[in-house]
């Protein structure tokens, strides 16, 4: 196996910054060894960090590969095979800023994931929950209120509505490779009939998709925002929440209490905020996505408070996807670098169920590595606008 040494780097791993520089080993796709009397074997291909910084892997646990569009009915009216050629180009983008593993919670599919293994396409790790599940005029139902046909079940969300329906659609992505499973039970920023607090899909069900996930070893992540409908998804055994920006303080209470993980998304909402206009944003969006951008600060303040576990996730749709290490900026300035940087690594990698295998700079982890152009101590502000070169698998991308 090829093995690859990086030197005199200044290791950053599990919220930790180490102040001596190391050697981290690797061979073939896992590392080896971390650590200053590393040896280095004769062939080894070696790059010296000068005293520079390194880390794992980003982790963006809120990636839309199919997510070309913010209108629900425009990314939805068109075929599989064009989606999966714009999800090509948006995933590529995100391996070469350092995001060495995505979760897809709204889109994905067998197609898609074999031709990544296979070395087809260009991408991180791709996990993938498939279609979102959103009930008749829910978040997922991109219609307007005049239009009268029935939705349309496509690549990003399906509209199910009942019990029985929800445990077919649950089952049937599972089969199809589905890592996990997303529902839909608030509204959104950018679905036309829904409002953003009032709780979707019935208790029966939320619970039926959370058993059919939990007995094959896997779990359901919710879209939620206000605390009515997180605790109306918690309660019947969802055990991650994407956005909660209108968290309060006794929900994530009961979060913690729960195990249930936090990934907010500052930076569609930032980025929405500015460029709104530029993507076709509606008035309707806009106002929504004003009540909720100020408030996914204070939500991460009130998660940590309580001792959830906080993840990092972006969110961004369409045009907007180049703003994806701008969700870093934003995290840090609510919870500092260290924290950020734990937060897509490790806590984002524990999250995921993968903790033992990426997320940290530790032997026998997967060699996802980002070597920054500098010392991110000195200056934090590397982690977004830096040079960087990213190691995945134990390979230099190119």
């Amino acid at each position: 196996m090829p093995f690859l040494a990086i030197t005199d780097a200044r290791v950053m791993t599990a919220g930790r910054m180490d102040q001596e520089p190391q050697t981290v080993l690797i061979n073939g796709r896992r590392i080896a060894a971390v650590g200053k009397g590393v040896d280095i074997p004769r062939h080894a291909t070696v790059i010296d960090a000068n005293g520079n910084s390194l880390l794992p892997g980003l982790i963006d646990a809120h990636c839309h590969a199919y997510g070309f569009s913010l209108s629900l009915e425009e990314m939805e009216k068109w075929p599989l095979s064009y989606a999966a050629l714009r999800a090509a180009q948006r995933l590529k983008a995100a391996l070469r800023r350092g995001f060495t593993t995505v979760r897809d919670v709204a889109g994905g599919d067998p197609g898609l994931a074999r031709a990544i293994s296979e070395g087809i396409i260009i991408a991180p790790r791709y996990l993938y929950t498939g279609p979102a599940l959103s009930q008749t005029g829910g978040h997922g139902d991109g219609r307007s209120p005049l239009i009268q046909e029935p939705p349309y079940c496509g690549c990003s969300t399906n509209v199910v509505d009942g019990v029985e329906a929800v445990r077919r659609r649950v089952r049937e992505l599972l089969r199809q490779g589905a890592h996990a499973i997303k529902l839909l039970t608030s509204g959104g920023v950018i679905s036309p009939t829904d409002p953003l607090e009032v709780p979707q899909y019935s208790a029966e069900e939320i619970a039926v998709a959370c058993g059919e996930a939990n007995r094959r070893g896997t779990y359901v992540t919710a879209h939620a925002y206000s605390p009515a409908a997180i605790l109306h998804s918690i309660n019947h055994g969802v055990r991650c929440i994407e956005h909660g920006n209108l968290l309060d303080a006794p929900t994530a209470a009961t979060m913690a209490e729960l195990g249930v993980a936090l990934v907010p998304t500052l930076a569609t909402y930032d980025a929405m905020d500015r460029r709104g206009h530029e993507v076709g944003l509606t008035e309707a969006g806009r106002e929504k996505n004003t009540a909720v951008l100020d408030a996914g600060r204070n939500a991460i303040r009130v998660a940590r408070a309580a001792g959830v576990r906080i993840g990092f996730g972006t969110d961004l749709m369409g045009d907007l996807e180049d703003e994806q290490l701008q969700g870093l900026r934003l995290q840090s300035g609510v919870e500092g670098i260290e924290r950020t940087i734990e937060a897509a690594t490790a806590t984002n990698a524990g999250i995921l169920g993968m903790g033992d295998r990426i997320g940290r700079i530790e032997p026998g982890m997967a060699a996802d590595l980002v070597l920054f152009a500098g010392d991110l101590r000195r200056d934090p502000e590397l982690l977004w606008t830096g040079e960087r070169t990213v190691i995945f698998g134990g390979q230099i991308v190119r």
